[in-house]
């Protein structure tokens, strides 16, 4: 992993080069301002909520109504409703929509691992944990320090959950590059084989296939064997007797293709 001027970039363990571009703390203070006025209007509209629930029951009853235990138990429910907003958003948002909160839609920008690999639930509640401290003394003074002292804008979260916020860039389509001959690319496989595979691993492949010739001989043959063995692990299935590993890669993109996925 490097980092040349104000991009990231990363070397996957299939060797396929990803770039990034670090969110500024500028756009990370935004994102999170939005998110702000999201909760503040959840928070106002439970309130608001609760309060009309209350009148409306205790109508009529008096004032040591208000004591009672039932309306304790509403008001203890309510605290914990809020509670769980102010702490779970930002973690629920990131775990659920791969590292975006509405704010960070807005924005364009996205939770990633510094690797280059979506974050998963564990990591988006661990870095959410350390807002408590990212946040001292006030207005997130820690997070804005560590966010300006590291070169690629980390907050303490990000630190200890090995993450980075970079900007979203829309990707131009891949072209794939074929070799391999037609008549025997067009060998289909198993419909119970490809149904272990998923969209993630049809990107990597025409990735690879469509950025092999940028890559040496020795990193573009060890590329191809640990996609064909990430392949194998998943599915069971394997080359043809004679079949090398990239023409094996093109069938099983064509045939996943040709079948819609």
């Amino acid at each position: 992993m490097s980092l040349s001027s104000d991009n990231l970039a990363i070397d996957t363990p299939e060797q396929i080069a990803l770039e990034f571009v670090p969110a500024g703390i500028g756009s990370r203070l935004l994102a999170m301002a939005l998110d702000s006025l999201i909760q503040a209007a959840l928070y106002f509209l439970i309130l608001l909520g609760a309060f009309l629930l209350l009148t409306r029951t205790r109508a009529g009853q008096g004032a040591a109504a208000i004591l009672s235990a039932s309306t304790n138990w509403a008001m203890a429910l309510v605290v914990l409703v809020l509670f769980t907003i102010y702490w779970g958003y930002f973690a629920a948002f990131e775990a659920w929509r791969k590292g975006q909160t509405p704010g960070k839609w807005a924005l364009g920008i996205r939770v990633i691992k510094d690797n280059g690999r979506p974050i998963n639930a564990v990591e988006a509640i661990g870095r959410n944990i350390l807002r408590a401290v990212d946040s001292l003394p006030a207005l997130y003074g820690v997070g804005l320090v560590c966010m300006a002292l590291t070169r690629k804008n980390q907050r303490l979260g990000d630190l200890v959950a090995g993450t980075v916020v970079v900007h979203e860039r829309a990707q131009a389509p891949v072209s794939v590059s074929w070799i391999a001959e037609r008549g025997r690319s067009a060998v289909p496989l198993l419909s119970s084989e490809l149904a272990r595979l998923d969209n993630r691993d049809l990107e990597l492949v025409e990735t690879f296939l469509h950025r092999r010739e940028e890559l040496q001989g020795f990193v573009r043959m060890k590329a191809a064997d640990q996609i064909l063995a990430h392949l194998r692990e998943k599915t069971g299935i394997s080359p043809e007797p004679g079949e090398g590993p990239e023409a094996f890669l093109e069938r099983m993109a064509r045939t996943l293709r040709d079948r819609g996925r």
